[in-house]
């Protein structure tokens, strides 16, 4: 096409997409769980199997048709089915001939790239394409599992919930002593719900926490901990925690004291209470706490994947900056923060490193606490008596 003589200014209009950084996904659930009887086409045992709603997978319904009815898994699928629909990525593991081989079964290993049990949730996120951040093997805790399930929840930058053993408040307590990730938090006690014949049945306490976390992620937030949320479909506990919200000296509140979060009713439902991970770190003290942690690493991470391999500029570094800062804000508007800050630091970033290809950005963010406790100023008073006279004769 010939030039066209223009004696002016020509405007030519192109659309730009702008970068936002896009919170990761949060409400997924990853387990493992024994099924003997399962369709073994659909539950290959050590291989992690993604239960969702979308085509291409298997639904939690025919997922429950196809668990069988034996092992821990049937139980556990139908607990969160009574509570959420959410990602769920299932490992199925063999019993072993006794309950130490069945422990060994679960932790599992990791061999020439060939992983099982829980070792096989680190490979998730390639076979599945979803990373389970809230992780348990219900009903199959020994002290062993668990640890090898904080280990990994650890590794995936997730949330572990196992039940804690004992059989009174001082040996749950020593168990309680014995783990110190604060990724883990332990539960006490089990729950019971009606099954399908109407019987009144145990079930994990884990299954129930793991269903419950996906949920407050979903309808209040992942900022929000466990505690103080109705749980649905269930009964009752499988031991009596004596409760009273004013009383510290009671059962639950001992509990939460040496950091296990305990069942309790509350205006008639049954709540998880308690916040507390088995953190020694007082920053990480609090479930909420841990999960800002990993969430803003992975969403901050994940959001800047687009600026490695472009050219090192100046222009580039306040880029990153502004994209960090303008998610931060996103982040306090929401209440998931209660502040953030990200900042280019000239005495991080050498001559050297930079021409290494090297840039390193500091930030800086402060988790939302959840409201422990709250003190009441009660007061006995005459002072309203004082006009009592004037207002019974007027």
């Amino acid at each position: 096409m010939a030039d066209v003589y223009h004696h002016g200014i020509t405007v030519t209009e192109s659309k730009t997409a702008s970068r936002l950084i896009a919170t990761i996904a949060t409400a997924c659930i990853g387990l493992v769980v024994t099924a003997p009887a399962a369709d073994a086409a659909a539950f290959p045992l050590d291989k992690p199997v993604l239960i969702d709603e979308t085509p291409g997978h298997i639904d939690m319904t025919n997922a429950l048709a196809k668990i069988g009815a034996t092992g821990t898994g049937a139980k556990v699928l139908a607990a969160i089915a009574a509570t959420v629909r959410t990602p769920v990525v299932v490992v199925r593991v063999a019993p072993g001939a006794d309950a130490a081989a069945t422990s060994t079964a679960v932790v599992g290993t990791s061999n020439a790239g060939v992983r099982t049990g829980l070792q096989a949730l680190l490979a998730a996120e390639a076979q599945t394409g979803i990373r389970p951040r809230i992780l348990a093997a219900p009903g199959l805790e020994t002290q062993a599992v668990t640890e090898a399930l904080a280990v990994v929840a650890g590794r995936v930058r997730a949330m572990a919930y196992a039940r804690a053993i004992g059989a009174d408040l001082t040996t749950l307590a020593a168990y309680r002593a014995g783990f110190t990730q604060r990724e883990l938090m332990l539960l006490y006690p089990d729950l019971k719900v009606t099954d399908a014949a109407g019987a009144i049945v145990p079930s994990f306490a884990a299954a129930h926490a793991v269903a419950m976390r996906a949920l407050i992620d979903q309808t209040q937030g992942w900022h929000k901990t466990l505690s103080n949320v109705p749980i649905p479909a269930v009964v009752s506990t499988t031991f009596d925690v004596p409760f009273d919200l004013q009383d510290p000296a009671a059962d639950a509140n001992r509990l939460n004291a040496d950091e296990i979060t305990t069942v309790v009713r509350l205006n008639g439902d049954l709540r998880f209470w308690g916040s507390r991970t088995c953190s020694t770190d007082a920053d990480f003290y609090f479930e909420s706490a841990t999960r800002t942690a990993h969430i803003v690493a992975d969403t901050i991470a994940n959001g800047l994947i687009w600026a490695i391999d472009k050219p090192l500029t100046p222009s580039l570094a306040q880029d990153i900056v502004a994209l960090c800062n303008a998610k931060f804000r996103a982040m306090k508007q929401a209440g998931e923060l209660l502040g953030a800050e990200a900042w280019f630091d000239p005495t991080r970033n050498p001559v050297a490193d930079l021409k290494a290809g090297k840039l390193s950005i500091r930030y800086k963010y402060t988790p939302v606490p959840p409201l422990e406790h709250l003190h009441l100023s009660q007061e006995v008073t005459d002072e309203f008596l004082a006009d009592f006279a004037t207002l019974a004769a007027a």
